[in-house]
């Protein structure tokens, strides 16, 4: 009955797949007759887009601070070689070209729209990331996240199309500023790190079957790593076998969260990575490492994201026995830094355990039970298959899909609040 009711959920969710993708779209007026082309709408000028202020969520959101090329951010910029754009670069730096990788997406994307609206026309870039201090003291040209642009050609009456093509590109925030430019600009990267999924750094450890250690970037599927027999996080400790990736980026550098512990256990996770924690019992902490042993903290136990783990409350900590449970440990402090690569493996019993420290399969959507309900599927063909294929650099095609189901059912805020657009 079971297998049955997880394959009529999947055939669901496979019909879903081949629904029209566009938000808003559903059955209705219309539904099913072919599309007529977009009639894009230029810009006027002094005109925005989206209609709110540039730093508010509804478009790039808030600076984060300048980056130098002495400060560690600096990783976060990535330099563009598209040969479809043309770079000004008049301080003959290179540093034009340099920007965040979601605003080098965006504008490989309006150089194509450009040269299909006008032949033999370029996109041009006047201004990228700024090193020198020409722009207003909080602009968002000092962490490579706004390109002011023109076309090749320096014709005017462009412009106004020119800024609608931005729009449609994706750019999070879209500025007829001048007569001279178009003014665009995206989110942080940290503000959209949801959308990857929740994820560890290739670095982070996992407990083998048999004793050893592997680090994250050379896990596979079907290794056996340590996981906890329940669920939600409670029961006793064993080996679970990992069924695919759900996400993984080996190349990709972003902030991660660093959680310790008093007991010296830390894990390192995406800020949307959901982790077990409860609040500390039986006050000050006894011993290192070690507060409260099951059963007495699991009714209390719950899932959050790391972004909202806090020193002083507990999460849980292993010291990699099988059929042992895991143990409360202090967190002492919650800090930042960029690393490296991006690997979210599915165990098939939904947790694993990471650094000593034991945390959800699953991100960005707040219930880590709902989360295992909805990747049912992907266990069961484990069960049937063996080992899923690894996705090609990026978020796996079955949690993508349900991620674009979810925001049509759910509540927004059920999801981070860095992964949903505003």
């Amino acid at each position: 009955m079971q297998v049955s009711f997880l394959l009529t959920t999947t055939l669901v969710l496979l019909l879903y797949l081949h629904l029209p993708a566009s938000e808003g779209c559903g059955p209705g007026r219309g539904y099913g007759r072919r599309r007529l082309p977009k009639k894009l709408v230029p810009l006027a000028y002094k005109q925005f887009s989206p209609n709110v202020a540039e730093k508010t969520l509804g478009a790039s959101g808030r600076p984060e601070g300048k980056i130098t090329r002495n400060s560690e951010r600096f990783k976060e910029l990535t330099p563009n070689y598209n040969t479809d754009i043309i770079f000004k670069d008049e301080e003959d730096t290179g540093a034009d070209r340099l920007m965040t990788q979601r605003c080098k997406d965006k504008l490989n994307s309006l150089a194509i729209s450009v040269m299909n609206m006008w032949p033999d026309v370029k996109l041009r870039v006047t201004e990228g990331w700024d090193e020198d201090g020409h722009h207003s003291e909080d602009s968002l040209h000092y962490e490579g996240r706004a390109v002011d642009i023109t076309t090749s050609d320096r014709d005017r009456n462009k412009y106004a199309m020119l800024a609608r093509l931005a729009v449609e590109a994706g750019f999070d925030w879209v500025y007829y500023e001048s007569k001279a430019h178009i003014h665009c600009s995206v989110k942080s990267e940290h503000s959209v790190a949801a959308k990857t999924g929740g994820c560890f750094p290739g670095e982070a450890q996992v407990l083998l079957e048999g004793g050893s250690t592997k680090p994250m970037r050379d896990l596979l599927p079907g290794d056996r790593v340590l996981s906890s027999s329940s669920s939600d996080g409670s029961g006793p400790l064993l080996f679970s076998p990992v069924v695919t990736f759900l996400d993984h980026q080996p190349n990709v550098s972003k902030i991660f969260y660093v959680i310790k512990t008093n007991g010296g256990a830390n894990i390192t996770l995406t800020a949307a990575h959901l982790i077990f924690a409860t609040d500390c019992i039986g006050g000050p902490v006894q011993e290192p490492g070690f507060l409260s042993t099951w059963p007495y903290w699991a009714a209390a136990l719950r899932t959050v994201f790391a972004s909202e783990v806090q020193p002083g409350e507990c999460i849980l900590t292993s010291s990699g026995t099988v059929g042992s449970h895991a143990r409360l440990s202090m967190v002492t402090s919650v800090e930042q830094r960029i690393a490296t690569g991006l690997y979210a493996p599915l165990t098939q019993h939904g947790s694993i355990v990471v650094n000593s420290v034991l945390a959800s399969c699953y991100a960005a959507v707040d219930s880590h039970l709902l989360s295992h309900w909805f990747l049912a599927p992907l266990r069961l063909f484990y069960s049937v298959l063996g080992p899923l294929e690894v996705p090609d650099d990026g978020l796996h095609w079955y949690p993508r899909l349900l991620q674009r189901l979810g925001k049509t059912l759910l509540d927004a805020g059920a999801f981070h609040p860095w992964g949903v657009e505003q």
